[in-house]
């Protein structure tokens, strides 16, 4: 091999190593807590987030890799759970479904309901969804999975509106309807990317009105401010922009694909829609400004986002909530996670995770090449739940 092919190859592999990071070691999680009680009960049955996070080996240090690789192929071995699909209609002619699962193992002194709330365009179908949904059902939990209005394929758009990132009266309903069903159930509701936003800002609007059966909330991988995590998308650093076509694409596909209710004559009529706007939009605050402001009735996209951002709603929680966020996670810049920590240092019942890795929803680990089936994540959720149940028992004692 002469000098110069050696020189290549040893560029490429140095650019390989930086994209793949694989100097980087196995770390602790950062946890920030002012309530030292909450976190010792916390602790009690959710250790997992005081040891090191132990990504694979050879690519779960690029929080680019396990992005993508979580987008695409989603969860290794995923089993395809068993449920039932509850479909409502809204006073709007809209036609709500969420999938309710049942545990398949008992053993728990309390009923409790893990309420999920999908990221953007996702739904109970979505592989990284199924794999929980099957893993906390082995942990005898009921399960109920939001299905983002447009998500689904074969379940048709009956109204001219689609999912936002701020609506929470879908949520609000599938809650409703979960515990009409099971009057008993005690409910911890999980959201993933935008449904953490959706999640929290849920929380944040209820304040201590919320209803009584929701015991605690967990929020995975959220911006938090979107008018702030758009200004980042919109540029090229970190390779950000390509996640925000792809981001802008799947929601761009959902309204194509339902056109001729979302965008019949009529419904262009009345919001001052124009189509080839929406169809050439490259960005989402583009295809904001051409769609979705008009259909929801906002003056700019920058009063859209403001109402939709969970930031602004977070002094009025008053559910015990956990955050978790990755530093390399290549879509919600660590800038925009000033806020949450900010929050969780001075609120009661709140603690923030930050992991080093993990990427986007993705928290890869085990093995050399082939992951664990189970992810850091899965596991993770799982301990919280029990922790937030603990918790909320310790306060019902102390009431009592």
């Amino acid at each position: 091999m002469s000098t110069a092919l050696l020189a290549v190859f040893a560029v490429i592999l140095c650019i390989l190593f930086r994209i793949l990071n694989v100097n980087s070691a196995a770390q602790k999680p950062a946890l920030i807590c002012k309530d030292q009680t909450f976190l010792t009960t916390v602790l009690k049955i959710a250790p997992v987030i005081t040891e090191p996070y132990k990504p694979t080996r050879l690519w779960g240090f690029s929080g680019h890799v396990q992005t993508i690789v979580h987008s695409i192929i989603g969860r290794v071995r995923c089993p395809w759970p068993i449920g039932e699909r509850v479909y409502i209609g809204l006073p709007d002619e809209t036609t709500l479904t969420y999938d309710l699962y049942e545990p398949l193992t008992t053993g728990h002194e309390d009923d409790v309901t893990i309420a999920i709330c999908p990221g953007i365009g996702n739904s109970s179908e979505s592989v990284y969804i199924r794999t929980f949904v099957h893993f906390v059902q082995c942990h005898g939990y009921r399960c109920a999975v939001l299905n983002h209005v447009g998500a689904l394929s074969s379940v048709k758009v009956t109204a001219p509106r689609i999912f936002t990132y701020g609506h929470t009266d879908d949520y609000h309903v599938m809650l409703q309807d979960l515990i009409e069903k099971h009057s008993e159930t005690k409910i911890v509701c999980i959201g993933f990317s935008l449904g953490g936003n959706l999640v929290t800002k849920y929380m944040g609007e209820r304040g201590s009105n919320k209803m009584s059966h929701i015991i605690g909330g967990i929020s995975v991988c959220q911006g938090y401010n979107a008018i702030e995590g758009s200004k980042f998308l919109l540029n090229w650093q970190n390779f950000r922009r390509f996640y925000l076509y792809v981001m802008t694409e799947s929601v761009k596909n959902i309204i194509l694909k339902h056109k001729h209710v979302l965008l019949s004559e009529e419904v262009k009529q009345r919001h001052g829609l124009i189509e080839k706007d929406i169809v050439s939009a490259a960005t989402l605050p583009e295809l904001d400004e051409a769609y979705t402001r008009k259909v929801h009735n906002f003056r700019s996209v920058k009063d859209l986002y403001k109402w939709s951002s969970s930031a602004f709603y977070l002094d009025n929680i008053a559910t015990p909530m956990v955050f978790i966020n990755a530093v390399d996670d290549p879509i919600v810049p660590e800038l925009l996670l000033n806020p949450i920590k900010d929050f969780a240092a001075r609120h009661p019942s709140s603690l923030y995770v930050e992991l080093a890795h993990g990427g986007h929803l993705g928290f890869y680990e085990g093995g050399l090449l082939y992951p664990n089936p189970i992810t850091w994540l899965d596991r993770t959720l799982v301990s919280l739940v029990g922790a937030l149940t603990l918790a909320n028992a310790d306060r019902e004692l102390k009431t009592s």
